[in-house]
């Protein structure tokens, strides 16, 4: 199984420069989008990931397989690293979702096609934002975060139903929010 697999693989890299490398490799994209998702902004994104790894670094002889699996354990620091930003940030301050039209695109990619992809982008993320926290973080450890609902309900204290259950429902609220778009 997968997750016995990244859990004994954190146990060795404590020890394993190797081991260490193949658990960032592998969860890097997965935390990276989750915590991208949240912050709406690459520079604060690369941030928090960078503080992300470096505590489960600082952390890692504390992991206990027992407890919960390697990759709840790492979405756990993640998401109280996105917290702590959160809170160090001033409430003001509103961050802004990058721009999503990309000048260095491929020549193969027509300026008209990045204009609709850019516009659907910013209704999806204008929907998001309607939904209320719970609801967000879960279609972000989903979807961003590649998690499944058993690891979602360990990270955020619920129960495993309860999370299908939501998430299903905030489905079907986005895609009423993205038929008012």
């Amino acid at each position: 199984m997968i997750k016995d697999y990244y859990n004994s693989l954190a146990q060795q890299a404590m020890t394993d420069e190797e081991a260490f490398e193949e658990l960032y490799e592998y969860f890097f994209p997965r935390v990276y989008n989750f915590i991208f998702a949240r912050l709406k902004n690459v520079a604060d994104a690369d941030d928090v990931t960078s503080i992300t790894f470096m505590k489960m670094n600082e952390n890692l002889e504390s992991y206990n397989p027992d407890k919960a699996a390697f990759s709840t354990w790492l979405f756990r620091i993640a998401n109280n690293a996105i917290i702590d930003h959160t809170r160090r940030t001033s409430n003001s301050q509103e961050s802004e979702w990058e721009e999503f039209f990309d000048p260095a695109a491929p020549e193969s990619q027509e300026p008209e096609r990045q204009m609709i992809n850019s516009e659907t982008s910013r209704g999806l993320l204008a929907a998001l934002d309607k939904l209320n926290e719970r609801e967000r973080r879960i279609v972000e450890l989903r979807y961003w975060g590649e998690q499944n609902t058993r690891t979602i309900a360990e990270i955020l204290s619920m129960s495993e139903s309860n999370v299908r259950v939501t998430l299903h429902r905030t489905l079907e609220k986005l895609k009423k929010f993205l038929g008012e778009v």
